[in-house]
């Protein structure tokens, strides 16, 4: 699937179009976002209290509301709990809107790249990130609920991380149960790149030599 890239702005670039229509959730834009680039004022998130907090938007009184109500709607269904409130993160940028699009037409510098990967691309994501050797890194940071607390994360830590993804994402984004997302900021993409060729050679090798020594016990 087709990687797309986002950028915390104070205003559409030129030659970016606003959006104007209405969404469920802040997630939804990063399914469009795969096809158009677009900038989405801060209002246009505000359908998602809880993608609009985790987005670092200052929220009018009536969405504050709507994020207390859609709260204590997780609290009484034992989705969340009280404890954890307080610490979801959320970006720390100064922000007017986000500018979305494909990674491969994005007309400014990337904050962050979101891939929907199956576990197997995942696993050659964390090698390429460098997130799975036992002599140096920890391994690269995987969140469940909500899926757009995994952004704030990788913006503040500029490390990589994974979601798992929840209830409402697969929802609102339609995106198959067989997919995870992968946020990578978008300043380690240079050396990301450079990192998946030689793992992606180096998983070939393996390949062959799995395949051949499993070949020795046919039958």
């Amino acid at each position: 699937m087709p990687p797309i890239a986002l950028s915390f702005a104070e205003a559409a670039p030129p030659g970016v179009q606003t959006f104007e229509h209405e969404v469920p959730s802040a997630c939804t834009f990063w399914r469009k976002a795969e096809t158009n680039v677009f900038y989405a004022p801060a209002s246009k998130h505000f359908n998602c209290p809880i993608g609009a907090m985790t987005m670092g938007f200052d929220m009018p009184s009536n969405v504050q509301e709507n994020l207390m109500q859609v709260v204590e709607k997780m609290f009484g269904a034992g989705y969340i709990s009280p404890e954890e409130t307080g610490k979801i993160p959320s970006v720390k940028k100064k922000k007017s809107g986000i500018v979305y699009g494909p990674l491969k037409d994005f007309p400014v510098e990337a904050d962050l790249i979101l891939m929907w990967l199956t576990p197997q691309q995942a696993m050659l994501y964390t090698e390429a990130a460098g997130n799975c050797r036992w002599t140096e890194n920890l391994p690269a940071a995987v969140f469940g609920r909500p899926t757009c607390a995994a952004l704030p994360v990788a913006f503040a830590d500029t490390q990589s991380t994974f979601s798992l993804g929840c209830a409402g994402m697969r929802i609102f984004t339609q995106i198959s149960d067989d997919r995870i997302l992968a946020v990578l900021p978008g300043g380690k993409a240079p050396d990301f790149v450079k990192g998946l060729a030689a793992t992606a050679s180096a998983n070939a090798t393996m390949r062959t030599f799995y395949e051949d020594h499993k070949g020795k016990f046919a039958g």
